[in-house]
């Protein structure tokens, strides 16, 4: 019996497991069918995604391009050196011991050849003048007599009724009397002339550049008492290389730039033969045009001997390629240009910059005329920046050979 009770229990216990086996088998089967399914899904979404474009990043900038061109740009040589009068007179003067009685020009003043600076005292030099024609006048007088004598002793020489030692002396007297006279004449021009030099006049026409007499004081003869600097002519000094003077010819032209910022051209009127020992360098002689020669009044006399400025030799022109400056931007010392590839990404490039014409600026290395590059906003971008490229014909933007593009952020392009 008790065999039997076991034998049951087994039976039970077998019909239980085959109970349960096929609602385990049920759920096992549907949870592999349910991660197959995801399986499938998700394969099928990440093919798709592939095979999707990258998806295009927001661009940082809206700009517009510029193309490096060829451009006929001027050779330039800058030098150093210093304003200077063309030629400065020493006005002084010729008369001695006389007072100066009234100065009729003062520092600055444009004067005429022939005008009258400086009056002084005439009075005793009148006096002078007096006395040297009564002086003519009596030499006058006594060679008179003396010709009057002469003539009858040669109209009785030989008669017997005078010696011939008394004509002769008549004849000596005569000779004498008018030696004194031609004395006196003589005596009576110096006079007149001391008369002449009471008035101190400008022997050339130009400007006063310094005065140093004074209304009252007694000069001496070769006293200077004024300077002018001859036609108003002033003339740029310029001090270059050894290596920099055999490039520079006669009639070269050169812009002129006072401290002021005032600018006159002017035109390489000589070369020094030497040059200074010292420093190696030579000057260029450079005449500056005067008010007189059609130069601004305003601009002319910004100009003023002895005052330091800076100038440029114009030597030629030659080929360059250029971009325009708002193209350049400057970091650390250093130029930079936004070149744009063509997936419209940005690439900072350095390049080494040269001469400045206008809006345009050289670029001598670090681009190639075929690049694009961005015309403005180079700035605010980076390496691997994302940029939209707009027609620079549109209204808005402009071009980078006339002026900077409008840089607009790409989120207000948009709107």
């Amino acid at each position: 019996m008790r065999r039997d009770t076991t034998m049951n229990l087994q039976s039970t216990s077998l019909a239980r497991t085959l109970t349960v086996k096929p609602l385990t088998l049920g759920l096992v089967f549907a949870s592999v069918v349910t991660l197959a399914a995801l399986g499938l899904f998700a394969t099928r979404s990440l093919a798709a995604d592939a095979a999707k474009p990258a998806a295009a990043g927001k661009p940082a900038l809206t700009v517009a391009l510029a193309q490096p061109k060829i451009s006929m740009l001027t050779i330039k040589l800058a030098a150093n050196g210093s304003v200077a009068a063309w030629q400065e007179a020493s006005v002084g003067a010729e008369a001695n011991g006389l007072r100066v009685a009234e100065l009729h020009a003062q520092v600055g003043d444009r004067v005429k050849r022939g005008q009258l600076l400086a009056s002084f005292a005439a009075e005793s030099v009148q006096a002078d003048v007096a006395l040297a024609r009564a002086a003519v006048a009596e030499a006058q007088a006594n060679a008179a007599e003396a010709a009057a004598n002469a003539d009858r002793a040669r109209a009785v020489q030989g008669s017997g009724a005078i010696s011939a030692q008394q004509v002769n002396q008549y004849l000596t007297q005569e000779q004498t009397g008018k030696a004194r006279v031609a004395s006196a004449k003589a005596q009576l021009d110096a006079q007149l002339l001391r008369l002449k030099n009471t008035q101190l006049l400008a022997p050339d026409s130009g400007v006063i550049s310094a005065r140093m007499a004074t209304a009252g004081s007694v000069v001496g003869a070769g006293t200077e008492m004024f300077k002018l600097i001859r036609q108003g002519r002033l003339e740029w000094r310029g001090e270059v290389t050894s290596s920099e003077l055999g490039r520079i010819t006669t009639g070269t032209s050169v812009l002129v730039t006072a401290p002021s910022g005032a600018q006159m051209k002017g035109k390489v009127r000589s070369l020094a033969p030497t040059v200074d020992a010292a420093t190696r360098n030579g000057l260029v002689y450079v005449d500056l045009p005067s008010a007189e020669k059609g130069a601004a009044p305003g601009i002319a006399a910004s100009f003023k001997p002895g005052m330091y400025a800076r100038g440029e030799f114009e030597l030629g022109s030659s080929g360059g390629l250029t971009v325009p400056q708002t193209a350049v931007v400057v970091r650390d010392g250093f130029s930079y240009v936004a070149r744009v590839g063509a997936d419209n990404r940005v690439a900072q490039v350095k390049v080494q910059t040269g001469r400045i014409v206008g809006d345009q600026i050289e670029i001598q290395s670090g681009v190639k005329p075929e690049d694009k590059l961005v015309a403005s906003g180079g700035s605010f971008l980076s390496d691997g920046d994302l940029v939209k490229v707009v027609d620079a014909a549109k209204p808005g933007i402009q071009t980078s050979n006339t002026a900077p593009a409008l840089v607009v952020p790409a989120s207000a392009a948009t709107k």
